[in-house]
């Protein structure tokens, strides 16, 4: 039985990496990183766009595609191969699915429709359910939101926000709201952004299907932990390309250090450790949309753990491939590094999401 994407997955996949690598070179992303390329940013965002990825997972009823979180999984490898700067797991991913999973019928036809025609952005925040922090929370009451919200996706220029408490209920809160305070976050990754959000006396709309039931924040995190596994298998993918062609150019000692078994060996470990993540990250989308939550839930946690800690190592491999060169903003290999080690940690590092397998699974019962 062949198992893997299909043709119009991969065409998508394809078009996406194309548009990056013609738009988006290691010179740009620099710009951007540096708060230099405003403009480019905006292009590249809005070429993305034109592909359809706002539409994926909106339902065919709201104007969407309707697809499944397959389809989102190739978009997500293509931009973590060429790193691409713009929004899409808190936006296009987790968005319309918590929405859809926990929204009312007028909720899904206020927000999903305009979702897919691209008049609204959403962040998303569900921090505070996944790991709450004693000098952060949410508390909801009389329709009005307080507390303070951390590692917020994609609320850079967002017009709505789906906020988590520490029980899982959904909250669309307005970005522009007189009571929402936004900073922006400094991370080691330039290249996407990440926010703290203040909120007093900010209102607030629940999700009306969330209010007693925490299985639709675990749903949404769930598909968000699949995408940056996604995402990261892609920039895996890019380093390892890239330790493997500066391999054959290199030149030591009047031979390239490609001929050299260590660097070999460095690489054929580095493309064996990752071969198998595609087909983890592949089946755990596939089982996200087709199996029960208990299986699809541990897979999700698995793909996650799981790539984060092979990526790990190739991104230090892949780097040390490169000798000193791997070390400077010239080839610009850092940024691929830092979206590997930030995504480790978002939705939960390793050895948290590790543990929520492990009560999946009844070990530590």
């Amino acid at each position: 039985m062949d198992f893997g994407l299909s043709e119009e997955q991969e065409s998508i996949q394809d078009f996406v990496k194309k548009f990056l690598d013609d738009n988006a070179t290691v010179d740009e992303i620099r710009k951007i990183a540096n708060g230099e390329g405003e403009e480019i940013e905006k292009n590249i965002f809005d070429g993305i766009l034109n592909l359809g990825i706002n539409t994926l997972l909106v339902p065919e009823e709201y104007n969407g595609l309707g697809a499944g979180l397959l389809h989102a999984v190739a978009v997500a490898q293509s931009l973590g191969s060429g790193v691409g700067p713009i929004p899409f797991v808190g936006s296009y991913v987790m968005a319309p699915i918590a929405i859809n999973l926990g929204g009312s019928e007028d909720q899904k036809k206020n927000y999903l429709s305009r979702i897919a025609t691209n008049d609204i952005r959403f962040g998303v925040g569900m921090s505070e359910f996944v790991g709450a922090r004693e000098d952060a929370g949410i508390e909801f009451s009389k329709n009005k939101i307080n507390g303070r919200a951390l590692f917020v996706l994609d609320a850079e220029k967002s017009d709505f926000l789906i906020l988590a408490n520490k029980s899982g209920t959904l909250f669309v809160v307005k970005s522009e709201d007189k009571g929402v305070t936004m900073n922006r976050l400094t991370t080691v990754d330039k290249t996407r952004t990440f926010h703290e959000i203040i909120l007093e006396n900010a209102e607030a709309e629940i999700l009306e299907n969330t209010s007693e039931n925490n299985e639709i924040a675990k749903k949404v995190i769930d598909a968000g932990r699949i995408i940056l596994a996604a995402d990261t298998v892609g920039a895996s993918e890019a380093m390892v390309e890239k330790a493997v062609s500066y391999s054959k150019e290199r030149k030591q000692f009047n031979r390239t250090i490609s001929s050299f078994q260590a660097v070999k060996h460095m690489c054929a470990e580095m493309a064996a450790d990752l071969e198998p993540c595609y087909s983890l990250v592949w089946q755990a989308a596939y089982s996200y949309d087709t199996e029960e939550i208990s299986s699809s839930r541990l897979l999700a946690c698995q793909s996650k753990s799981h790539v984060s800690e092979v990526a790990k190592v190739i991104s230090k491999k892949a780097t040390e491939v490169h000798g000193g060169m791997g070390f400077t903003d010239l080839l610009g290999l850092h940024y691929w590094f830092k979206r590997i080690g930030l995504n480790r940690q978002i939705l939960g590092a390793p050895e948290i999401v590790r543990e929520e397998a492990a009560e999946l699974q009844g070990f530590n019962q």
